[in-house]
C-alpha cells in the first residue's frame, strides 16, 4: 500500500463527456434538419464552448489532485498552475469520515475527511471511487503506525 496514489473518480468526467456528446449531436441535428445547416458555425462554436466550459473542466480538476500514501504519511497534492501540498502523518490522525449522497452512493462514490488534533483542520477529498474500503485500509495503516510508535516509546 506504501507509494499508493488516488484521484478522485472519473465517472463524472465519463458522464459529462457523455452528455456534452449527446447535446453536440442534438444541435448538429437540429442545425442540418430545421435551420437547413445556416447556423452551424454558431453551433460548432457553442459545442466547443460547452466542452470547453464543462468536461474538459471536470478532467482537469480531476487530474491535478491526488492523494499519495506513503508509509508513514498521507498527501495531498491540488493545483494546476499553482499547487497546495498538504501533509499528515499517520500516527497523528484521529478520526476517518466517509460522506456519500444519495448519487454518489448509487455510483459507490464518496468524499473522504481526515482529522487530526491539530487546529489546522483536516484533508477533505471528494469523489473517491470505494471510498470505505480507502477509509479502511488508511485506518489499517493508522494503526500501524500508532503501534510503532508506542513500541518506540516503551523502549526508550
Amino acid at each position: 500500500m506504501s507509494g499508493m496514489t488516488v484521484r478522485p473518480t472519473l465517472k463524472w468526467v465519463r458522464l459529462a463527456y457523455t452528455v456534452w456528446f449527446l447535446i453536440a449531436f442534438v444541435l448538429v441535428l437540429v442545425c442540418n434538419n430545421y435551420w437547413e445547416g445556416k447556423h452551424l458555425e454558431w453551433v460548432a462554436l457553442a459545442v466547443g464552448a460547452l466542452w470547453l466550459v464543462w468536461p474538459f473542466r471536470l478532467q482537469i480538476r480531476r487530474r491535478m489532485t491526488k492523494l499519495i500514501i506513503e508509509e508513514d504519511r498521507l498527501r495531498l497534492e491540488e493545483g494546476l498552475l499553482s499547487k497546495t501540498t498538504r501533509t499528515l502523518q499517520l500516527s497523528k490522525i484521529q478520526d476517518i469520515t466517509v460522506r456519500q449522497t444519495l448519487v454518489q452512493r448509487l455510483w459507490r462514490l464518496g468524499d473522504l475527511s481526515l482529522e487530526t488534533a491539530a487546529d489546522s483542520g483536516g484533508l477533505l477529498i471528494r469523489n473517491l471511487d470505494e471510498p470505505q474500503a480507502l477509509a479502511d485500509q488508511i485506518m489499517d495503516l493508522v494503526r500501524g503506525q500508532q503501534a510503532q510508535t508506542k513500541r518506540k516509546e516503551s523502549k526508550s
